[in-house]
């Protein structure tokens, strides 16, 4: 069973979904009924204990007190884009690395293309900080959320 419940965040309503007490999700959404998550009977909008830590998480990093992030996290994707997320989430609070910076951590120093997809599918923005990734000449390049929400994370962490 999945469940689910909204977050509103400085940059928008977000939705949280859980499933074997994981998160396996965080998203920005413009969804404003249930209905629209409940596609079928394998969703449950209700808050958890664990969707309930998250939502004090995030509510604790918009106010500037937290840094990481504590949650057992369940992202579905390819082994390689595991890889990818894992990497991720060791850029520090702050910090930026580059997709070749992330490719070679991961051993594949010429994956910079496939580092950036598996950046642009994390299916748990923020607690998995793909907005830590800019582009090797230090440009803003590429974000699921826009290059606005990018910039605004970006700045938000460099000023707390």
């Amino acid at each position: 069973m999945k469940y689910f419940d909204y977050y509103h965040s400085p940059l928008g309503n977000m939705v949280i979904i859980e499933e074997d007490n994981a998160v396996i999700q965080l998203s920005l959404t413009s969804k404003k009924t249930d209905n629209e998550y409940l596609s079928s009977d394998t969703m449950t909008h209700t808050t958890t204990a664990l969707l309930h830590t998250a939502k004090s998480q995030l509510t604790e990093y918009f106010q500037g007190k937290r840094k990481t992030f504590d949650l057992p996290l369940a992202p579905s994707g390819t082994p390689f884009q595991k890889k990818v997320w894992q990497a991720l989430c060791q850029i520090p609070y702050g910090e930026t690395r580059s997709y070749k910076e992330i490719a070679i951590q991961i051993g594949n120093p010429k994956g910079c293309r496939a580092v950036g997809m598996a950046n642009n599918r994390n299916p748990i923005m923020l607690i998995i900080p793909c907005h830590r990734v800019i582009g090797s000449n230090g440009t803003l390049v590429g974000y699921a959320g826009g290059l606005d929400i990018k910039k605004w994370l970006l700045e938000y962490e460099k000023e707390n």
